[in-house]
């Protein structure tokens, strides 16, 4: 048992959870367009998503503590160093039009992380109300507009409604985070519950899930994904309305991460049985 729970623990920690949430988004990109399954892109952005987490969440912690790292952070940096080189071996495969596409997002990431501003003693994430934004426009991009751009897809009106949908949709999935961090987080940070409280921030995820129901509804797709539509949007609902700064360890990190999965694998049952 503590074994597999040690596993569990490197699964989250390591950022495996996060990098597979992802990767649900761009299959969910490749089912709604019709696209094929573009394994070295899928593969690329996973090992991306693994790299860019651990580069944002551990950078900072390695560069303080390096003689002291615990062997489980140790551990995390091997792997993270694995997956990076992977990610190099995917971009390789593809083509550098497409990587010049990917190089913003993959800026605002490094930027995410690393001091720059006011003599270099601030990061993207130090800034007020820009840290939700930043997420929210990077997993967006990186789920919608590249599958499609890779795919040689039009960036048409259907396939910016559907940019902005994904855009809403990863602001209301952070809700959760920011209530968990509401007692931990700097003042300065000015996030969202800590500016307008817990329960208007919930009420603001509803009014956003909402409005991506209304995007669905714009957008020309089957009928066969507004149902699991509906289920992520019910499921999401959820989990945001009994969000609370005393959350379970792995409420947010596990089951909130795991909704896009959910959504993922609700599009691909519903597409067997119609």
């Amino acid at each position: 048992m503590k074994f597999l729970k040690t596993c569990f623990e490197f699964y989250l920690n390591s950022s495996i959870h996060v990098a597979l949430a992802v990767y649900a988004l761009m299959r969910i990109t490749e089912l709604y367009f019709n696209l094929p399954y573009q394994d070295k892109l899928n593969y690329f952005i996973f090992f991306s998503t693994i790299t860019g987490y651990n580069f944002v969440k551990y950078a900072g912690v390695a560069r303080l503590h390096h003689r002291s790292l615990t062997n489980n952070l140790k551990v995390i940096q091997i792997f993270s160093l694995f997956a990076f080189i992977a990610m190099l071996y995917y971009a390789y495969a593809l083509p550098l039009k497409l990587m010049l596409y990917f190089l913003p997002f993959g800026v605002l990431t490094l930027l995410y992380a690393v001091p720059f501003l006011s003599g270099f003693e601030k990061n993207l994430r130090q800034v007020s109300h820009l840290k939700n934004v930043v997420i929210a426009f990077v997993w967006a991009g990186t789920t919608v507009i590249i599958p499609l751009i890779f795919a040689e897809k039009d960036l048409n009106t259907s396939a910016f409604l559907y940019m902005l949908q994904r855009f809403v949709i990863v602001l209301a999935l952070i809700l959760p985070f920011d209530i968990r961090d509401l007692n931990f987080d700097t003042i300065s940070l000015q996030t969202i519950p800590q500016r307008i409280g817990v329960e208007k921030t919930k009420k603001l995820g509803l009014t956003l899930l909402i409005f991506s129901l209304i995007l669905e509804y714009l957008i020309p797709i089957g009928e066969s994904f507004k149902t699991p539509y509906m289920l992520f949007v019910f499921v999401t609902i959820i989990f945001l309305m009994r969000s609370k700064t005393k959350q379970n360890k792995y409420y947010s990190s596990f089951w909130v991460e795991a909704i896009p999965i959910f959504w993922w694998l609700s599009v691909l049952i519903f597409q067997k049985i119609q």
